[in-house]
C-alpha cells in the first residue's frame, strides 16, 4: 500500500500509537505533519530520525482542544502541503477515577482533548476535502468504548462519541469521495497504559486470545490501510485491533 503524492495530518504524533502512525504513513511515501501538545524536544527528535531516513515530516505546535488553533493548524497544512488527503485524529488522553472522584476538570479535559479534538480538526477539513471530493479521515476510538471499565466513564465516553460521530460525517461525505472511519485499539504498549501493565499484564494477557499486548505497529498498519486505495470502499466503520480481546467467553 503506497502514498506516494499523498499528504496526511497526524495529531497527537510524537509518541506511543501516534508516531507509529506517522512513521508508517511516511515510509508508505506521504509527505507527513504531525500536532504536538507542549514536548517540543520528543517533537524535534521524531522529526530529526525520520528525515535521516529521507521521510517527508514536519511537526506543529497546538492545543487540538481549541478550534481556532486546529484552523490555523488546517490553513498553514494547505499553505505549505496544497492539499489534505488524509487525516488521523490520534491525539488523547486518561485522567481515569471513580466517578464520584472524577472532578469536572479530568471529565472536560478527556472530552475536550479526545472528543471535541476530532469535530475540530474534521471541520476544518471538510470543506477542502469536499472541494477535491476526495480524503481519507480515520479517527482512533478504543475498545473502552464497547465494553466499561471502572475509573473510565470521561475516556469510555469520549470514545463512544467517536464512533458515533464517525458514522454520521462518513454518510455526510460519501457522496464527495471522502471516507470516515475509526480504528479501535485494545491493550497496546504505550506510555498510557504503563501504569495498567505494571499491575496486571499477566492477567490481562490471559484475557487476549492472541496472548499478548499489541504493538502500536499492530495500530499504524491498519491506519495505512484505511488511508489506502485498497480501503476505498470502505466508510463508516470501526475497525478493532484488540487480539480478540472483545470477544469474550471463556
Amino acid at each position: 500500500m503506497k502514498l506516494a503524492g499523498k499528504t496526511a495530518l497526524v495529531t497527537g504524533g510524537s509518541r506511543g500509537i501516534g508516531r507509529s502512525v506517522v512513521e508508517t504513513l511516511a515510509a508508505a511515501g506521504a509527505a507527513v505533519t504531525f500536532v504536538y501538545q507542549s514536548n517540543a524536544q520528543a517533537a524535534d527528535a521524531v522529526v530529526a530520525e525520520l528525515k535521516a531516513k529521507g521521510y517527508d515530516v514536519s511537526a506543529v505546535q497546538a492545543d487540538v482542544r481549541n478550534k481556532g488553533a486546529a484552523d490555523q493548524v488546517v490553513e498553514q497544512f494547505l499553505e505549505a502541503r496544497q492539499k489534505v488527503d488524509i487525516l488521523v485524529n490520534n491525539a488523547g488522553i486518561i485522567r481515569d477515577s471513580l466517578l464520584i472522584q472524577m472532578s469536572e476538570e479530568q471529565w472536560r479535559d478527556v472530552i475536550d482533548t479526545n472528543l471535541n479534538s476530532v469535530y475540530n480538526f474534521c471541520h476544518a477539513v471538510y470543506r477542502p476535502m469536499m472541494s477535491a471530493r476526495s480524503g481519507r479521515i480515520i479517527n482512533m476510538s478504543s475498545v473502552a468504548a464497547h465494553f466499561g471499565n471502572k475509573g473510565q466513564a470521561n475516556y469510555a465516553a469520549s470514545k463512544g462519541g467517536i464512533e458515533g460521530f464517525t458514522r454520521c460525517l462518513a454518510k455526510e461525505l460519501a457522496s464527495r469521495g471522502v471516507t470516515v472511519n475509526a480504528v479501535a485499539p485494545g491493550f497496546i504498549e504505550t506510555d498510557m497504559t504503563q501504569a495498567v501493565r505494571n499491575a496486571a499484564e499477566a492477567e490481562i494477557k490471559k484475557s487476549i486470545p492472541l496472548r499478548r499486548m499489541g504493538r502500536p505497529d499492530d495500530i499504524a498498519q491498519a491506519v495505512l490501510f484505511l488511508a489506502s486505495d485498497a480501503a476505498s470502499y470502505i466508510t463508516g466503520q470501526i475497525l478493532t485491533v484488540d487480539g480478540g480481546l472483545t470477544l469474550g467467553g471463556f
